[in-house]
């Protein structure tokens, strides 16, 4: 899980889109060498104009977080205070991480970790105690085991399409 090297976390905005866009495409690349391609499909986020307008859109109303080492963005999140259109809002506030995502070079090395720890602290730090998240809950369910590490409990199963989707919730 060491990087070698310190993860810097900041906060992030819309002139860091670019950045953004080229950690999810090379995470898609990650996923696809791995065999793993309805997570995330096969074509870059950055080819496809609705994600980019999408990835513009959250980073224009949410908390869009960059984690770097050595100046170099590796990692990214977005927290909002509720979920995107296809998971029900919580019974209480909420702050809510989306597209989270670590460069495939960096797989590993503790970036995601890293966003998650940062976004429990700045839940906390808004007075919130509910963080959520969802993913994507094929491939065996590895994505689901990896927030468990991270201190999540599945709740609620959803699917969009033909996308089997999972949330999970994490008290801070």
């Amino acid at each position: 899980m060491d990087t070698g090297n310190m993860i810097d976390i900041r906060r992030a905005g819309p002139a860091d889109v670019p950045a953004m866009l080229a950690i999810f495409d090379s995470a898609v690349v990650w996923l696809n060498e791995r065999g793993i391609t309805a997570q995330w499909g096969t074509e870059p986020f950055s080819a496809r104009p609705k994600t980019v307008e999408a990835i513009e859109e959250l980073v224009a109303e949410g908390e869009p977080w960059l984690a770097e080492i050595d100046g170099v963005p590796v990692g990214t999140l977005t927290l909002t205070p509720q979920p995107g259109a296809y998971v029900p809002a919580a019974a209480e506030p909420e702050r809510y991480v989306r597209y989270l995502a670590t460069d495939g070079r960096r797989h590993g090395h503790g970036v995601g970790a890293a966003l998650l720890a940062h976004a429990a602290e700045e839940t906390r730090r808004a007075g919130v105690s509910l963080l959520r998240v969802d993913c994507y809950a094929g491939s065996e369910g590895r994505l689901v085991r990896y927030y468990e590490r991270q201190g999540f409990t599945p709740t609620d199963a959803f699917t969009v399409g033909d996308w089997p989707g999972q949330v999970l919730e994490r008290r801070v």
